[in-house]
């Protein structure tokens, strides 16, 4: 996993914007697009991105032969939620993935400003805290409409739009929040006639870039922190976001083996049941027809396209379709009956966790159902690779690892045609509460 940075010319680099993403523990990968990288057709491999400024326009192809690419890129990034940021141009082209507009400005401005933030920025992930009145550098001709539901951030007089929010995770800024002495340097040697519009550009640049840094930083490292943090969740959405679509006429003939899998939990009417990583929601109809109309299900993922899916088929009827983290969940302790998982377990970063936050959300006696309509030898096999001795799904390991963590395997079945545990939850085992990260959000 890396943060995709996308360059469009030499000078204009990501600079402290690359400090604070690797202060945070994370890898740039550089897209340099003048000399000639290919733009990337998806996310895989990528826990952020960056698209920084250059001098073509957001609304043209005119002499910017990576604008469709870099658009659909966007477009990707936000339909799984990737963390981004577009400085200047590359804030153009969010706005413009977004459904917004780009357009020629009243002029160009170019040199340092104050920008005047938004009642919004004060609960912004990113902005919240920061003076009304921020310092920037202004550099730039053209302007943005931002889209419908676009949250604006900070604005001037001579262009209303300098800094938004698009959904929960993805911003642009009109100005240069990754500009030290350096870049400032370097977009002034790049620009010359540009620079010359703003006299005392350099001279003035070690006092303003010091009133400018604890501002700068601070929203520099919010967001890196949020790419951390959001590392494995964006992994998961950008593999299934995409996917979501076809997913359901991909797998159309699994419904039989999940009804199947769902009637080894002998649930009863009335009873509550998750089905976590739910997905396109295969197994919903059986876990509604168990618990009967009385019955409470819900759906939990992190992925808002499966999600989204899942609704268009009909299955938000069924359950209360719920974007939450399936590790910390938005439940108090003892009220489940049953949890139904396909596919999940073992593709979290840490599974002896999940397995202690469903035991705390679980009542004495409740069902565990993993879940998946192959078996391991027939995955391993159609991903060309081994059973390896550390899968947490193999019964030595899963085991002990369900036992420590609240519950009594009673059932491993490891079939060519499925793979299925079912566990109880133990009467006398207790788990730490533990709180969440994102709130749960309907789908």
């Amino acid at each position: 996993m890396s943060v995709l940075v996308v360059q469009h010319v030499p000078g204009e680099g990501p600079y402290v914007i690359g400090t604070a993403l690797e202060n945070a523990g994370l890898r740039l990968r550089h897209c340099r697009v003048w000399a000639g990288d290919p733009v990337p057709a998806d996310l895989e491999g990528v826990e952020a991105l960056v698209l920084m400024g250059g001098p073509a326009a957001a609304h043209s192809d005119d002499g910017f032969p990576t604008r469709r690419a870099e658009l659909a890129l966007l477009r990707a990034a936000l339909a799984a939620e990737v963390p981004t940021l577009g400085v200047c141009l590359g804030a153009q082209l969010l706005a413009v993935a977004a459904g917004g507009t780009a357009r020629v400005g009243s002029g160009l401005q170019v040199g340092w400003g104050s920008v005047r933030s938004t009642p919004a920025a004060r609960t912004d992930p990113l902005l919240a805290g920061l003076p009304e009145q921020l310092r920037v550098l202004h550099w730039h001709g053209d302007t943005v409409d931002l889209p419908a539901g676009a949250t604006l951030l900070a604005s001037c007089d001579q262009y209303p739009v300098q800094a938004f929010r698009v959904g929960g995770s993805a911003w642009g800024t009109q100005f240069h929040p990754e500009v030290d002495a350096e870049a400032v340097d370097a977009l002034a040697t790049a620009f010359p006639e540009e620079a010359a519009s703003a006299p005392g550009l350099r001279e003035s640049a070690a006092a303003e870039l010091a009133v400018m840094a604890p501002q700068r930083d601070l929203v520099l490292a919010r967001f890196a922190s949020l790419a951390a943090a959001r590392a494995s969740h964006t992994a998961t959405r950008t593999f299934f976001a995409p996917r979501a679509d076809s997913w359901e006429t991909r797998f159309a003939d699994d419904a039989p083996a999940y009804a199947a899998a769902v009637a080894r939990m002998d649930l009863r009417p009335g009873q509550t049941v998750l089905d976590l990583g739910c997905g396109t929601g295969r197994a919903l109809p059986p876990l509604r027809e168990a618990v009967g109309a009385t019955g409470t299900v819900l759906g939990l993922d992190v992925t808002q396209a499966m999600l989204t899916t899942a609704a268009k088929a009909g299955r938000d009827q069924l359950a209360r379709l719920l974007l939450a983290d399936c590790t910390q969940l938005p439940l108090p302790s003892g009220v489940v009956d049953g949890i139904f998982s396909a596919g999940l377990l073992d593709h979290l970063p840490d599974p002896e966790q999940a397995l202690r936050e469903w035991a705390r959300v679980s009542a004495p006696g409740a069902a565990l159902l993993l879940f998946h309509p192959s078996g391991r030898v027939e995955r391993a096999a159609r991903h060309g690779r081994p059973l390896s001795p550390s899968d947490p799904l193999a019964e030595p390991n899963l085991r002990p690892m369900l036992e420590h963590n609240g519950w009594q395997l009673e059932l491993y079945d490891d079939a060519r045609e499925h793979f299925l545990a079912l566990a109880l939850r133990s009467a006398d085992a207790t788990s730490a509460p533990s709180g969440t990260t994102e709130p749960a959000r309907s789908a």
